[in-house]
């Protein structure tokens, strides 16, 4: 810790003490969770579920920042330097007279389903979501505090006693330890509502008045559900049926499909509960969804060529129709072609004009035959080599030749694949 000094106390649980760090190296601010157990060897350190799920799910733009770990052999003390928020999503509402806006609490949910989505799709699930581990950076919020998360792939039961009791799911509370990954979902609809409407959804003063405060609200769960938990639990439960008043609308400017929303994450059975995937492809999430797609698309670089194709090429390029524009592409330097030897610009060949009664000699070639076709005597034609003569001087085929020849310039054409 000779890297950092301590600036202040930000706050203290049962298992650590958060305090306010300066960088002595940099200048930042950074948040350190000092653990209050001693730890004997580097090995014990990096078993610890928090470090490891800190380091599974990092980088996400909504997962706490780990920067780093500094662990004393000699005192056995750990320390986690994590970046630093302005407040928790608590210290965001406690106080207020008037809600946030909807367009704010739909922003808040968006990125906490999704870093409920990146959670459970690498394996882990938080177990302890509430507003106090909910941080929040301006606009951005990030998920916080693993220290009670567990794999998604462990083998139940797991600790009966998980999360604090106000967000807590049924399953966590009326079964010995086999509860799911949805319970997420629970903990973050309770804290949806919190948002909402200033006040929690189910604050039970114990767990059995947890069970009734949630009974009171969504009602007695149907008798395959409690079948469910029966089986996976010691003692056995019944309720006096009970319909349930719906969950209070206090804010009555909330929309239907935030209601909807809500409802999903606080269905009873955890079979029937919305996922946080699921979640992020509700229609609540729409506007967001449609945001973040158009900042994506804002941020993708703009294709360039590597090497700017000469203007001059573009000149010798003949005009393509508006049907072939599509499958246009793109030219290439003429200096990527090989150099043949010959005159420095392209001809045409004038094309041959034989009669039928035009005797050839007879110089036959395979190659000719496909091309040029039989004649009217079922024979095929041959053309006569041309007699080579002096620099300065020409045959008169030559000179009858060079009148009739007309000078073309053809278009570049690209190689693929080593051959034209």
């Amino acid at each position: 810790m000779k890297n950092y000094k301590a600036v202040g106390r930000i706050g203290e649980g049962t298992f650590s003490e958060v305090t306010k760090l300066r960088s002595l190296r940099d200048g930042s601010y950074y948040a350190c969770k000092q653990m209050k157990q001693h730890f004997e060897s580097i090995e014990q350190v990096n078993s610890l579920r928090e470090i490891q799920a800190l380091r599974r799910l990092n980088p996400h733009p909504n997962i706490l920042t780990l920067h780093e770990v500094v662990f004393d052999r000699k005192s056995g003390s750990l320390a986690l330097i994590c970046e630093l928020m302005d407040m928790n999503i608590y210290e965001l509402i406690r106080g207020r007279r008037h809600p946030l806006s909807e367009k704010k609490i739909m922003h808040y949910m968006y990125q906490l389903c999704k870093s409920l989505d990146h959670m459970h799709r690498n394996g882990i699930f938080h177990r302890d979501v509430k507003p106090e581990n909910i941080l929040i950076k301006q606009d951005v919020l990030k998920l916080g505090d693993f220290g009670s998360c567990r794999s998604v792939y462990s083998k139940q039961p797991y600790t009966e006693y998980v999360s604090t009791r106000w967000y807590r799911a049924p399953e966590c509370l009326l079964t010995d330890g086999f509860y799911t990954y949805k319970m997420d979902l629970w903990s973050a609809g309770c804290v949806f509502y919190e948002i909402a409407s200033l006040q929690p959804l189910f604050p039970g003063a114990n767990e059995l008045d947890q069970i009734s405060k949630i009974h009171d609200v969504i009602g007695t769960p149907a008798e395959k559900t409690l079948t469910k938990f029966k089986q996976s639990r010691a003692m056995s439960f019944d309720f006096p049926f009970k319909k349930g008043s719906g969950i209070p609308l206090l804010t009555a400017s909330l929309s239907s499909q935030c209601l909807s929303l809500l409802h999903a994450m606080v269905a009873y059975d955890p079979d029937e509960r919305i996922s946080a995937h699921q979640a992020l492809q509700h229609p609540y999430f729409q506007g967001q969804r449609a945001a973040e797609k158009q900042a994506l698309a804002s941020h993708r670089k703009p294709f360039f060529p590597e090497r700017p194709v000469a203007s001059e090429l573009f000149s010798n390029s003949w005009q393509i129709s508006k049907k072939d524009r599509k499958q246009k592409q793109s030219l290439k330097p003429e200096e990527d072609h090989p150099k043949r030897p010959g005159p420095a610009y392209l001809m045409e060949l004038p094309k041959l004009k034989l009669s039928e009664g035009t005797k050839l000699s007879s110089h036959s070639s395979p190659a000719l035959r496909s091309v040029l076709g039989p004649g009217a005597n079922r024979k095929v034609p041959v053309l006569r080599p041309f007699k080579c003569a002096g620099a300065d001087q020409k045959t008169d085929a030559q000179k009858d030749l060079k009148a009739n020849l007309k000078q073309y310039r053809l278009p570049t054409i690209e190689r693929k694949g080593g051959g034209y």
